[in-house]
Parts: structure tokens; C-alpha cells; sequence
């Protein structure tokens, strides 16, 4: 359970296509108040619950106004029991840009306990994380920031077949990660039939997955782009991310 449900909101498409950064669009798919709330699922039965949220932000980063994104997961019923966990991950971003000003976590996974407090220094290229200072180069994120980016990039010119990868801070290094864009597709969810774009993220074998595991992602084919499903096969079975609420969206959202 460690990073699945983020590794499920975030995988939507790289930062990066091969040398060549996908533009953003001018308008963003989101807006203040945007609340989704997913269920994970093995088999019938319901492991964990995730929920991302959009505020204004309360902070000015250089008198500039903010996003405050939260994205909470949490285990439930029996494999509460086993297994709990208790992550938050919170990131200040900027209005226009997108980018990420600030990054705070807070997990609790079983008897593991993480906490940071980033800040991204754009100017200078420098990430500044509770163990050290990092330098990077080009566009690097964290979780959601990647995730509410991700979702306003032309894919226009895209296309099938096409490996993406996008990059982001985690665990005091900048990780990669590459997804395929299979093409569209038409996919159910708890609320209704939607229109998708399908992606085949990267998955690192061990643990609970095998190595010819695979992992699929469906966004809605609209101006919202928001993950209604997601399935990865683990050793024994699968685990579905299925949309079970959507609130203070931008744009209607076009079921079928």
C-alpha cells in the first residue's frame, strides 16, 4: 500500500517527451474547491480511500498567490487492521505556473513513520528538504504539484505508442517515472461511462508487484482530466482505483 494510491493520481503523463517539454494549456482543468474522493479495491472488498482537494492558499510565495493541494490516503476495514496507514501530503503551488513553492508530508504506515518540509527554489534550481539541499535542472515536482500539471499539458500531439516520463522529488532524491500512452478508450466507473485517454505507467517489480504486471490509468477525454480508474495486477489478483465522488469541478464532467 506504501505509494500506490499516489503512484494512481499522479501517473497521468511525463513533464518530458523525450527532448521535448509538452506545452501547457492556457486555461487550467481545475479550480478552488475541487474535491475527488477515490476507493481502492482488492477483489470486493474496499483496502484504502484516498481524497485530493484544491484551496486557495493561505501563503504568498514572492507576493504571488497560491493553490493549497491536499491529498489524503488512508487504509480501511480489515486492512486497517493489518496494515494501517494515515498519509498526507500537502503542496502550495504557483496560480500561473503551476510549479511548486512548498511540499509538506506527514506518513504513517504501520509502524513507519516520514515527515518533510520542502521548499523548491526555482530561481536558483535548489530544493531545500529537511536532510540537505538538492540542485536539479528543468521542471521537478512532488506528488500532487505533478499531478494538477500533469493535468493541463497539451496532448494534442501525442501519440500512441509514445513513452513519456516526468520528474519529481521524493525521499530526498529526484525520481522518474515513464509512462506509455496507449490511446482512448471508453471505461466505467461508480459514476457513470466516460470517454478516457489510457496510460500504462511503469511498475517497479517486488514487493506486491510481479514483473510482467500491468498497470493501466483512464483519464476522462474532457476539459477536467481527472482519473476516474486505475488497475494494477499485484502477485495474487489486482487492485482497482475506482471514482466515487467528484466535487467543485471546473467543467461538467462528460459521462456518457
Amino acid at each position: 500500500m506504501k505509494y500506490l494510491f499516489l503512484f494512481f493520481l499522479t501517473a497521468l503523463i511525463s513533464i518530458n517527451a523525450g527532448a521535448q517539454e509538452l506545452p501547457k494549456d492556457a486555461t487550467s482543468s481545475f479550480q478552488p474547491g475541487e474535491h475527488l474522493h477515490y476507493k481502492l479495491k482488492y477483489g470486493i472488498f474496499t483496502a484504502a480511500e484516498a481524497e485530493l482537494q484544491v484551496l486557495n492558499g493561505d501563503i504568498k510565495f514572492d507576493g504571488k498567490p497560491s493553490y493549497h493541494i491536499i491529498a489524503d490516503g488512508r487504509t480501511t476495514g480489515t486492512f486497517d487492521i493489518f496494515y494501517k496507514v494515515r498519509n498526507r501530503y500537502e503542496s502550495y503551488i504557483d496560480c500561473n505556473t503551476l510549479l511548486p513553492y512548498r511540499y509538506k508530508e506527514n506518513r504513517r504506515e504501520g509502524k513507519y513513520r516520514h515527515s518533510d518540509d520542502i521548499t523548491f527554489n526555482h530561481d536558483d534550481n535548489k530544493i531545500t528538504a529537511t536532510k540537505g539541499v538538492y540542485p536539479f535542472t528543468g521542471k521537478v515536482f512532488d506528488f500532487p504539484s505533478a499531478y494538477f500539471y500533469a493535468r493541463c499539458l497539451d496532448m494534442s500531439k501525442v501519440k500512441i505508442g509514445e513513452k513519456l516520463v516526468f520528474h519529481y522529488f521524493l525521499e530526498d532524491k529526484i525520481q522518474a517515472l515513464t509512462i506509455t500512452y496507449i490511446g482512448k478508450e471508453t471505461v466505467d466507473c461508480s459514476m457513470g461511462k466516460f470517454n478516457c485517454l489510457k496510460f500504462n505507467p511503469e511498475i517497479i517489480p517486488g514487493n506486491i508487484f510481479r514483473k510482467d504486471s500491468k498497470f493501466y490509468l483512464w483519464i476522462t477525454d474532457d476539459k477536467n482530466r481527472i482519473p476516474v480508474k486505475a488497475q494494477v495486477e499485484v502477485i495474487v489478483g489486482s487492485l482497482t482505483m475506482d471514482l466515487v465522488e467528484a466535487k467543485g469541478l471546473k467543467y461538467p464532467l462528460n459521462n456518457q
